[in-house]
């Protein structure tokens, strides 16, 4: 079952390497070269996703003999025709599919029906009909003029002239004529002439690539003008293999410069390739390494490595993504770590993609606490310092890139939430898996345990030692009790008490605690009447949940030694070190008696005692977070130890731990 959301926890480097699964444009354009073609085609490196998925369902649909098996596939090519006179296709939001696949069965003579999801059916095909109704092609729309569904019926293709099409909104119906158009040269050339400026044009070079392994060398006059030459057979290469996707590249690369901003990362290389790549997309690589980044090339290979000696942070400016306009959505993201606001120009079609990506990245990126201007085809994205950053949960528009280029967030200083993460199954099924298989969290080591255990002493002193940041997350729950023990908020007045603590100003420096900017005396906090509201009002769900991104802001670089009772189990169930301290009730009591006489207030050992017992009881029992150890907690007893000898156990677990993630 693919879940609602996916959290990311910050991130502070970076390593790795990334095999990286097949084109989708290579993928889909040889599916069908393959199925029109002369003789059987083995390809290898075939991209497993719902695009594809797509075209492999029409194609056999369509009566196409193919046999497939993981990233392999044989294709029996029908020599120019389907065998299925007509079909009713599905093309789910595939426009590499649904373009290419119009514009072949329109010249077969059957009857066809095109349709998909509720996005396909607003994303525009009209410009490929219209060229199509020039060779004489029934095509009708279903549903709104220009968009699908479409019928396709019996035609009279007739040549007459050069048939024009636009380039200016999407280079995929270009790319859909050249592919269809060699069915019909065999006995004069076919003219196709570009009208407006092309867009994608890297795009359109895998076209012709493809073509030519595929026995057809399209003559072509600048931008504006391809001749398929007389004589032209689609014949099948025999074995031809599908390069990695250079557009999912783009977010592994930038994260081998990301990861390095903290000093705690190492190189990034994705596989499958290199500096001789067919796709466009590989200048991304080229982009980065103009804006300060690190980067290798080899020829199955692209590497990044931080950023270039004596840089601080990647160069802001303008850029041009024309040629890149699927990788250009990774530029919005490093734009937001740059030394100045970054402008990503000519990217007009974003506005007809799987979703309007101009309006939601900028409506993303907002979210996040950027300032973001956008116009018909720019963006403006200024970068985010470190207090600006704000966590968020991000809308994915049932649009993989979405999904995919917001987790390099998870690089910033915020905690971020993918909805609808399933979405990038369109091309990368595997992307999170390869993400975080390459990425290193923020560390954290938590210490849960019973009252009185001595865990927020050890914490302190761990943190310390490591030069990580430290959270005390009951001084959260003792700060909210005294606040509504000061306010005479009733302590079972959940939406209230869940106000209160959503609202709590409350940040840690230097050993101290702040509220509202200021230094507040954490002696008030340790009274016993604000230690038993505080267990009180912990057992309400609406303040745990109020409480709960509160203690996850707090997981910055360089590290955070988090304490309390739910930090492994709940609040940080990634936490890297789980520790669950405990220690008999009598040497609790006797810990927390000395405490509190040393405070200044007055107490009865027996008392302690008793009241000690009915919390752990409350915290044990309670319906939400009950106290508990992580399954994969390490165990301390602290009974017969000194805090310098525990506080020495739990960096040894840390170490060994640390070795072992290294």
């Amino acid at each position: 079952m693919t879940p609602e959301f996916l959290d990311l926890p910050p991130l502070i480097g970076a390593g790795g390497r990334v095999a990286l699964p097949g084109s989708k444009s290579i993928s889909n354009r040889v599916l069908l070269l393959a199925a029109l073609a002369e003789g059987q085609t083995e390809i290898t490196g075939l991209l497993d996703s719902d695009d594809t998925r797509v075209m492999l369902s029409a194609l056999q649909s369509l009566g196409i003999e193919l046999k497939r098996e993981g990233s392999a596939a044989l294709v029996q090519g029908g020599a120019g025709r389907f065998p299925a006179p007509s079909a009713d296709l599905f093309m789910g939001n595939a426009g590499t599919a649904i373009r290419p696949l119009t514009a072949a069965l329109a010249l077969q003579g059957g009857d066809y029906r095109l349709h998909g999801v509720p996005r396909m059916h607003e994303r525009p095909i009209g410009d490929l009909v219209d060229a199509l109704r020039q060779f004489g092609c029934a095509i009708d729309y279903e549903g709104q003029a220009g968009y699908p569904p479409l019928c396709i019926g019996a035609s009279q293709f007739r040549l007459s002239g050069d048939v024009s099409v636009r380039g200016d909104v999407s280079s995929q119906f270009l790319t859909a004529l050249l592919l269809a158009l060699p069915l019909k040269a065999a006995e004069q050339d076919v003219v196709i002439a570009v009208q407006g400026e092309l867009i994608s044009k890297p795009y359109v070079e895998i076209t012709l690539n493809l073509l030519r392994r595929f026995g057809v060398s399209v003559q072509r006059t600048g931008w504006e003008r391809f001749v398929i030459p007389a004589g032209s057979r689609l014949r099948s290469p025999g074995r031809i293999a599908v390069e990695g996707d250079a557009s999912s590249a783009s977010y592994f690369l930038a994260a081998g410069v990301l990861g390095q901003l903290h000093r705690r990362g190492a190189p990034v290389r994705v596989e499958g390739v290199g500096r001789d790549s067919i796709q466009g997309d590989v200048a991304f690589a080229r982009v980065l390494e103009d804006l300060g980044a690190s980067v290798r090339w080899g020829d199955d290979f692209i590497e990044t490595d931080g950023l270039q000696p004596g840089l601080k942070a990647l160069r802001g400016g303008e850029i041009d993504c024309l040629a890149i306009p699927d990788a250009a959505m990774t530029l919005a993201m490093t734009a937001l770590f740059a030394d100045a606001p970054t402008t990503l120009t000519a990217i007009g079609s974003w506005r007809v993609k799987e979703t309007d990506r101009i309006h939601a990245m900028a409506t993303e990126l907002a979210k996040l606490g950027a300032q973001v201007e956008s116009g018909t085809d720019w963006l403006r994205i200024h970068p985010l310092q470190p207090d600006q950053w704000r966590s968020a949960t991000i809308a994915t528009y049932d649009d993989h890139r979405m999904a995919m280029c917001f987790s390099l967030a998870s690089f910033g200083h915020a905690d971020i939430r993918i909805a609808d993460p399933g979405c990038v199954a369109k091309t990368y099924p595997g992307y999170f898996q390869d993400f975080f298989r390459i990425t290193r969290p923020v560390p954290v080591i938590a210490i849960d345990g019973p009252t009185a255990s001595g865990k927020g002493s050890i914490a302190s002193a761990v943190a310390e030692a490591l030069g990580f940041d430290c959270l005390d997350s009951g001084v959260l729950y003792r700060l909210t009790a005294w606040a509504a023990l000061r306010q005479g908020v009733a302590l079972d007045d959940s939406a209230a008490l869940a106000q209160l603590a959503a609202t709590l100003p409350v940040s840690f420096a230097a050993g101290r605690i702040h509220l509202n900017g200021q230094s507040f005396d954490a002696a008030q906090l340790r009274t016993e009447a604000v230690g038993q509201a505080a267990s009180t009002i912990a057992a309400l769900p609406a303040v745990r949940d109020a409480l709960f991104a509160l203690q996850r802001s707090f997981r910055r670089a360089p590290g955070l030694v988090a304490d309390g009772r739910d930090m492994g189990t709940v609040v940080f169930p990634d936490a890297q070190l789980k520790v669950f301290l405990t220690a008999s009730a009598a040497s609790r009591a006797e810990r927390r008696y000395k405490q509190l006489i040393s405070q200044g207030n007055p107490a009865i050992l027996g008392d302690v005692f008793a009241e000690l017992l009915e919390r752990d009881a409350r915290d044990t029992q309670r319906a939400v977070a009950a106290l508990k150890p992580a399954a994969d907690a390490e165990l301390l007893d602290s009974t017969d130890l000194s805090l310098e000898q525990t506080v020495e156990t739990v960096l040894a677990l840390w170490r060994r731990h640390d070795v072992q993630v290294a």
